[in-house]
């Protein structure tokens, strides 16, 4: 009896069975109650439901994308970048009056110009009507812009200053009878009045609005590039994943249903497909307008937009300088400075200049790829990008070396004391003469900016016309049919259980 073991003690002893086998019934039981709630219509309806939601996602991510693309264009080729083409050009309608109201103070009284005096009136009206005319777009460009619209302003109220005083100087020229290069005392001081009006206020404010809305343009296009990168890698993930869930609710019903194919869902298939490759080719499209119309036109643009108003600036400054001998030195000197601006040569001085652009110039015809010179022009050179541009731009180089050539000589009759030669040579229309010569380089300029224009409008609307209304009416239209199809395609399935 001393070895018999406690009933208690016993089962102490023994082993004791865990949970573990019944583990595997438990799992059995859940896995066949989840397939048992996932059966075939319910497998169906699910199944519908995401590829519904899939389609409506990335249609909604498509339309976005595109709407995206539509607008950014908008901005910078329908606003900011013509505004700034806009704010150049009434830059260089000031400048050109500046230099025809110089030019009326050089002819004075002297019958030999009276018929170059009219024209000269003529042209002075012109660009003030240009310049009213381009204020006028201005303004109505930057209605809501506070910093713009103050800026305009400032113009506004300086320009009919400026006109006042041209017209001052223009009377008291007339009553004075001077002779050609000598004006009256006090026509002189009421021309430099207004010309010191223009290159101090005047012209930087207008520079100001140009400024602006270039930064509007460089913004919006470094934006809309990085937009359109994640936007394509957006569509090409919504479309594919639309692709893969109507590939597996294709799957299902053949594998439940015994059918070879589901043609509605085979339809939308090919519409998503075709969609995916079309949305795609239109992002690839507005993104290449885009580079077109930035990079590779309007860059060329504005740079021969500003050069054109520089180019009128150093024509004004040559008409200043024999205006006014006692601020001949500072008039010299800004005609320097600008004529950096147009094609900078580092370290050029009036006297050297000539030769050195000589100099850059042949190695640049020899070899166009090498740009020896900088500023405006040397920026359009390394920017030939159009058919015809490249010869545009040669002719704009020969013209503005012309045009120095005949600044030196200018000068040169000036400083021997041959100031109604060099009267008539700085404003003669005569070939060979300094004004024809700029007429020439003006025109260069004009030919060379409009092929830049016009392909800049081009890529312009070439994105207009991918993503306008018919577009937008168009995917709607897909994405409509790609869920109708869908909806069509289960149905008939899902009768067969009710």
């Amino acid at each position: 009896m001393g070895n018999t073991v406690a009933p208690e003690t016993a089962r102490q002893g023994a082993a004791v069975p865990g949970p573990g086998p019944r583990a595997p019934r438990h799992r059995f039981v859940r896995s066949w109650r989840v397939r048992a709630w996932w059966n075939t219509p319910r497998l169906v309806r699910g199944l519908t439901g995401l590829c519904l939601a899939v389609l409506l996602a990335a249609g909604t991510v498509t339309g976005t994308a595109l709407g995206g693309a539509r607008n950014g264009t908008d901005v910078i080729g329908h606003e900011a970048a013509p505004q700034v083409v806009r704010s150049a050009d009434l830059y260089f309608a000031l400048n050109d009056m500046d230099a025809q109201s110089a030019n009326l103070l050089l002819f004075g009284a002297d019958p030999d110009y009276a018929a170059l005096r009219t024209q000269t009136l003529d042209t002075y009206e012109q660009r003030r009507a240009q310049a009213d005319t381009d204020l006028q777009r201005v303004t109505e460009a930057v209605a809501g812009d506070e910093a713009g619209q103050r800026s305009v302003h400032a113009v506004i109220g300086e320009l009919g200053g400026y006109e006042a005083m041209v017209a001052r100087a223009q009377l008291l020229e007339e009553q004075a009878h001077a002779p050609a290069g000598r004006p009256s005392a006090d026509a002189l001081a009421a021309y430099r009045q207004a010309t010191d009006l223009l290159r101090q206020r005047l012209l930087p404010a207008v520079d100001g609005v140009t400024a602006a809305n270039a930064s509007v343009v460089e913004r919006g296009y470094a934006d809309q590039r990085h937009a359109l990168a994640d936007d394509r890698w957006g569509i090409l993930a919504g479309g594919l994943l639309a692709l893969v869930a109507l590939g597996l609710l294709q799957w299902l019903l053949r594998a439940r249903f015994r059918r070879l194919v589901n043609l509605p869902l085979a339809a939308t298939t090919l519409l998503v497909a075709v969609g995916l490759v079309a949305s795609l080719t239109l992002v690839s499209r507005a993104d290449h307008n885009l580079v077109v119309a930035k990079r590779n036109s309007f860059d060329s643009v504005i740079a021969l937009s500003r050069a054109r108003a520089v180019a009128y600036d150093l024509n004004a400054d040559e008409s200043r300088y024999l205006t006014d001998p006692s601020r001949a030195a500072a008039y010299e000197q800004s005609f320097v400075d600008k004529t950096q601006s147009f094609a900078h040569i580092d370290g050029a001085t009036l006297a050297t200049y000539n030769d050195r652009l000589a100099a850059v110039a042949d190695r640049h015809r020899a070899d166009h790829g090498r740009v020896g010179f900088g500023g405006y022009l040397g920026d359009e050179l390394r920017n030939i990008t159009f058919a015809g541009e490249q010869d545009a731009a040669e002719r704009v180089l020969t013209a503005f070396q012309q045009y120095q050539r005949d600044d030196r000589k200018i000068r040169e009759l000036n400083t021997q004391g041959r100031l109604k030669e060099a009267v008539t040579f700085n404003t003669g229309l005569t070939p060979g003469q300094s004004n024809a010569d700029f007429g020439v380089l003006s025109a260069a300029l004009d030919d060379n900016q409009a092929i830049n224009q016009h392909a800049f409008d081009d890529a312009v609307a070439g994105t207009d016309g991918d993503l306008d209304a018919g577009t937008a009416g168009l995917g709607a239209a897909v994405l409509a049919a790609a869920l109708a199809l869908t909806a069509l395609g289960v149905r008939p399935r899902l009768r067969e259980f009710a």
